[in-house]
């Protein structure tokens, strides 16, 4: 691939900031990136955190070539590093290509549509659930779904950060941690999380939901996958 080349990065690194003038976009290899946007009281409104195999920093070339959010690097990551210009220049040359784009914008929109209905339909609790659900092995092959019990996951970044990504305060998050055990039995043990029964997990998290599990919609980076 042309005009490519591999970043390594550490926890804490700012790939770049909102409003700036965009030349890279970013596939992610290994680790977490974190986008949001800074309030005019100086917090930040987390608009994803996206794992491997995504990408981020392309919708800048329908926003005048800057970036429409800051992207910060909250776990190590390698990424590919690749030109704007270059892909400016696929999507008009290639109505195939810029195809394949806005058919990827559909999913992501679709993605969050259906974010906007958890945060309205779920409580607290259930929004945790559907977070946890979607880092099992049965998320990911639906025929691991009755062998995958019990199971064991790690968290993959800090409890602060999945409360803002879903949309919750800190000692919210804590509570309703504590409620989810409650209601499935779940252990939590610092950043793991044992699953002893998951269909008892599924039935609680995804009752308020208009997709079983694993949600389809979501299949990229949000909860109830």
């Amino acid at each position: 691939m042309e005009g490519y080349s591999i970043e390594r990065h550490n926890k804490g690194y700012i790939a770049f900031i909102y409003g700036e003038d965009a030349h890279r976009y970013y596939i992610i290899r290994r680790g977490w990136v974190k986008l949001y946007r800074e309030t005019l009281d100086g917090s930040q409104a987390i608009i994803d955190i996206l794992p491997r195999g995504h990408i981020f920093g392309e919708t800048a070339v329908f926003e005048h070539n800057t970036y429409p959010y800051s992207a910060e690097i909250i776990e190590p990551v390698d990424m590919i590093s690749l030109s704007l210009k270059k892909l400016n220049i696929l999507i008009q040359d290639r109505p195939d290509f810029a195809l394949s784009m806005l058919k990827s914008m559909a999913r992501y929109r679709k993605q969050q549509d259906l974010e906007i209905e958890h945060r309205s339909l779920q409580n607290a609790p259930q929004r945790i659930g559907c977070f946890i659900l979607r880092l099992t092995p049965a998320h990911t092959d639906p025929n691991l779904r009755v062998k995958a019990v019990p199971v064991t996951i790690n968290l993959p970044y800090d409890k602060t950060l999945i409360a803002a990504r879903l949309g919750m305060q800190p000692e919210t998050f804590s509570r309703a941690l504590t409620k989810l055990k409650e209601h499935t039995n779940i252990t939590v043990k610092g950043a793991t999380i044992e699953i002893h029964d998951l269909e008892a997990l599924i039935a609680y998290a995804c009752s308020a939901c208009t997709s079983d599990f694993p949600c389809q919609d979501l299949n990229c980076s949000s909860c109830c996958n």
